[in-house]
């Protein structure tokens, strides 16, 4: 299992495609949650009350809630991407049948890609956090502000919950690579599902039904987005509203993570891998 797990990391590693995708994210990231902000702060007309809240809202006291703001949606959708390819893509070359003649189970080799997967999604989540307090930190230091920075305890629950947020959404990359044994289509289905489904069910449908917005608090999408706005996430952030506690949603993601990783595992396990 460690050997194989090794093995996995060092394919992510070594894959171009991983270092694009988390260069995508950290640039989404503080494109719209620091840059864009403070150029609309700063071009806005003296005394406007955007200004000031504009710059308020890139200092590091806000570091957890805006590293993990992007996880709900846009980010998310990246750790999906890179669920999907950490699984899809031995199906894609067709090399699911070498790799399993070299001895491991199929259940080994699943375990070691939820593995690195896992770590991959830490990755990402600590990478956001590293470059918004850089980012953050030069924006205290350029507007005179004084750089407060979050406790350690808030740090490392923003870390476990952005953590939880991305794994989460790799692993409904992972078991639609399985489902659908490919990349192209998982891909596509889950982003439908992520940047439109997703927005039209919480924007259209639950204003008008009960029952959807009753089912809103047992989806991942709203219960990721109830828990980056605990943890200091602005409500003006795409997919980022106070649904449920955290209490709640933090159960729900992680009920996600372990369906999401144990049907991809028992389809993996049943199903011919051609």
């Amino acid at each position: 299992m460690l050997g194989s797990t090794r093995a996995e990391i060092t394919k992510l590693v070594r894959r171009p495609a991983s270092w694009l995708l988390l260069a995508v994210a950290v640039v989404l990231s503080l494109t719209f949650t620091y840059l864009v902000p403070y150029a609309g702060a700063n071009g806005a007309a003296d005394g406007a009350p955007n200004a000031t809240r504009g710059v308020a809202e890139t200092l590091p006291e806000h570091l957890v809630g805006n590293s993990i703001g992007g996880l709900p949606v846009f980010a998310g959708a990246i750790l999906l991407i890179l669920g999907v390819l950490a699984v899809g893509g031995e199906y894609g070359w067709g090399t699911w049948k070498t790799l399993l003649a070299q001895g491991p189970s199929r259940l080994t080799v699943y375990g070691a890609k939820i593995a690195a997967v896992a770590l991959a999604s830490l990755a990402v989540v600590l990478a956001l956090f590293a470059t918004g307090a850089v980012t953050s930190a030069a924006i205290a230091a350029a507007e005179g502000a004084p750089a407060d920075w979050p406790s350690f305890v808030d740090l490392a629950a923003g870390i476990g919950a952005g953590w939880l947020m991305a794994a989460m959404w790799a692993g409904l990359g992972v078991v639609l690579a399985v489902a659908l044994r490919g990349v192209a289509l998982p891909i596509g289905l889950g982003l439908v599902w992520l940047m439109a489904v997703q927005n039209l069910l919480s924007a259209i449908a639950a204003p008008l039904l009960d029952w959807v917005a009753k089912l809103q608090e047992w989806l991942p999408g709203p219960n990721a987005g109830s828990l980056a706005a605990s943890l200091g996430t602005s409500p003006d952030t795409p997919g980022v509203a106070t649904l449920v506690g955290d209490g709640h949603a933090v159960a729900v993601l992680a009920g996600y993570l372990i369906l999401f990783v144990g049907v991809g595992g028992l389809l993996l396990r049943r199903r011919d891998i051609l």
